[in-house]
């Protein structure tokens, strides 16, 4: 298969004026089943992009760029087709019986589970096969539950080392037929009976989380950071925003020429939203946020943000707004790198400033990208680095102090690049994969809409109450 890089194509000296390049060619370029548009038409820069109708994929190619004259990739001879969305093996259960068994699955086909006798159930006992390339409900699992821990079971489409289950014993998944993994791919029993990490799924290059999933699993994790409550929630998390904590909040947008202009704008929407909606927790937090492409824009710094008046919030969206996709020139390569390194100045610096406080300040860092990163190094020494500056080498005590998530934007995301720079937590999702931006803009008003809002409308109505 093809794998199409976004290249970040040289700028072009200033002398070429654009209409003095020769255009691509419009042959060759149609896919069986599904169509294609284009950027700028057949002209330098111009991208094209395919699209196939639900349960259908674009293969081998999802998008093609013209550079002085050529597409690149080039068009073969073989003409690219829109493919069935397919599943990963179901049939990875462990002393149960899967039914029907089949060499693939496509989009609404049905599987159904049940254990050999002796054996219990837990998970969904039918599944069925999405047009985002996932199974619905959770995996199922047949166990005796003998051991400390439950059996963590193995999700569709991967192996696992490991079937002791006691404290200390560690499990280690693998995905097949060119899957890739994202979640934890070792997983190790605690003594609380639990595992640490994340439970791990097989994404295949088409696979992507729906904006419901997508607004469901990031408010439901935000909110366990922006709820200040000192109890111990259900997981058994205290929520160390109590009013002394305090909670920074970095946002990272990716402007490099990867990113389409459409996608970024709607980014940003999605920002200025969710600050909007923190506003109606009883937090308040402090926001740094930067755009970035080959250098880093601050729009605003910590720093900045703890000295500015009240008015504070307004100025910040407006400058946001302000922010026009252009502004970076022509620096359009993508350093995701010095992205995390700015934040990590920034937290260094308030260390520095703030010997005793940083123990008790949450961060959270939110990074929109498609993680092409072309210069600056490796992004992950950076988020390391950032670990351990708030983990300060006590990673068990303090690992809900730092969140970090990243928003997978665009057709070429990065996905196993991307799973090393985010947090992985128990019955959370920390990185996300969007298969555009347009949805995701919608559900996410309606989520934080509802969901939290009414959270917060039902404690003020109880305060009143008592």
């Amino acid at each position: 298969e093809q794998k199409i890089q976004s290249v970040k194509w040289p700028h072009l000296l200033l002398d070429l004026s654009v209409s003095s390049l020769p255009q691509c060619s419009e042959s060759n370029l149609t896919i069986s089943g599904g169509d294609f548009t284009l950027s700028k038409m057949y002209i330098d820069g111009s991208i094209l992009r395919y699209h196939c109708p639900e349960g259908y994929y674009p293969h081998p190619v999802k998008l093609r760029q013209c550079y002085r004259g050529r597409w690149d990739p080039a068009p073969t001879r073989k003409q690219p087709e829109c493919k069935r969305v397919t599943c990963p093996n179901p049939n990875v259960l462990n002393n149960g019986i899967v039914d029907p068994y089949k060499r693939i699955y496509y989009m609404n086909d049905t599987t159904t589970f049940r254990c050999h006798s002796d054996y219990t159930f837990r998970g969904s006992s039918t599944r069925v096969c999405q047009a985002n390339g996932k199974w619905s409900g959770g995996t199922p699992v047949c166990s005796r539950n003998s051991d400390h821990c439950p059996d963590p079971g193995i999700p569709p489409g991967a192996s696992r080392t490991g079937h002791i289950f006691n404290i200390d014993d560690a499990v280690t998944y693998r995905c097949h037929n060119n899957l890739k993994l994202l979640g934890s791919k070792v997983r190790v029993c605690q003594d609380d009976g639990q595992w640490s990490g994340q439970e791990p799924e097989c994404y295949a290059d088409f696979t992507y989380d729906t904006p419901e999933e997508v607004a469901e699993a990031f408010s439901s994790s935000l909110q366990t950071t922006l709820t200040m409550n000192e109890e111990t929630d259900k997981e058994g998390k205290r929520i160390k925003l109590e009013q002394g904590g305090k909670l920074n909040i970095y946002i990272a947008l990716d402007a490099s020429d990867s990113i389409e202009e459409e996608d970024f704008n709607k980014a940003k929407n999605i920002i200025k939203q969710l600050i909007i909606k923190i506003r109606y927790y009883q937090v308040s937090p402090n926001y740094e946020i930067i755009i970035f492409a080959t250098d880093v824009t601050r729009i605003v710094s910590i720093t900045d943000y703890k000295q500015r008046d009240d008015k504070k919030l307004d100025t910040i969206l407006q400058d946001l707004d302000n922010y026009k996709f252009d502004a970076k020139g022509n620096n359009a390569g993508t350093n995701i790198a010095k992205a995390y390194g700015a934040i990590l100045d920034s937290i260094s610096f308030e260390k520095a400033g703030n010997k005793e406080g940083l123990n008790d300040t949450h961060y959270v860092i939110i990074m929109f990208t498609d993680g092409v990163s072309n210069m600056g190094g490796k992004p992950k020494e950076k988020v390391d680095e950032i670990k351990q500056i708030v983990y300060n080498g006590q990673v068990k005590k303090r690992d809900e102090y730092l969140d970090l998530y990243v928003f997978g934007v665009g057709d070429d995301v990065q996905r196993e690049d991307i799973d090393d720079w985010v947090t992985k937590k128990r019955d959370e999702k920390h990185f996300f994969l969007l298969q555009d931006m347009e949805n995701v803009e919608e559900t996410f008003d309606q989520m934080i809409g509802t969901s939290v809002l009414l959270s917060v409308v039902e404690l003020i109505q109880l305060l009143h109450h008592h």
